[in-house]
Formats: structure tokens, sequence, C-alpha cells
């Protein structure tokens, strides 16, 4: 099958996309800033103890966190309920990635909407 053909005059045009593209990184980092001050002290320590920060691909909202060691890898993996429900606050529709550091295992993602407690959370 072949694709619809749109012409030049119904594409946006490649300012608009540029305009576009900044307007979503900006809300991204307002979104971060958002989420950093609605956390707890507690929260923000286990969040300073990594590199973190928000995309939106999609319409979806993800918080990516990748911990540069094991011990802050544990720790982020054992506050994974309260950072879904912070990360409800934001999105209906959102997912969480954490990474352990290179070469320790691969990214786990989850998406908020999967009902996830306190003893459910993966084991580290």
């Amino acid at each position: 099958m072949s694709q619809p053909y749109l012409s030049s005059d119904d594409l946006p045009s490649k300012r608009m996309i540029q305009i576009s593209e900044i307007l979503l990184r900006q809300l991204e980092e307002a979104t971060k800033k958002s989420f950093y001050l609605t956390c707890d002290r507690m929260t923000r320590i286990l969040l300073s103890s990594c590199h973190w920060y928000f995309r939106i691909e999609s319409g979806i909202l993800s918080l990516i966190m990748i911990c540069p060691d094991m011990k802050s890898y544990r720790n982020i993996m054992k506050t994974l309920p309260q950072f879904t429900q912070k990360l409800k606050q934001f999105a209906n529709k959102a997912r969480i990635s954490i990474s352990p550091p290179v070469d320790k295992g691969t990214p786990w993602v989850i998406s908020i909407d999967e009902n996830l407690s306190e003893g459910d959370s993966p084991t580290t």
C-alpha cells in the first residue's frame, strides 16, 4: 500500500518543528523542577544520588534514572512505589526507567498504570 501524499502546504514548517521541540524540552525541564519540589527530603536525596531527567515521547511522560552504583540502584528500587505515586500527580500515562550501573544489568521499566504495592517491588 502506498502512503497518502501530503502537500508541503499541509506539513509543518521546519521552523514550527524546531519551536515544538524547544517547547517540549522546556516542558520536560519544568516537570523535573515541579516533581523535585513535591518530593520529601529522603526522596530528594535518592534523586541526587543518580542522574535523572524527564522525557516526553508520543505523549508519554518518562522518568529516567541512571544509577552510578549498585547502592543507589537498590535504594531507588526499594522506593519505587513512592516514585510511582509522585509521578501519578503529573501524568495519567507515564513510565519509570531505572538503569543500574554499566555492565550490572539492564534497565528496568514500569508503567505507572501498573499497580505496584510496597511488597511487589522488584528484588535487587
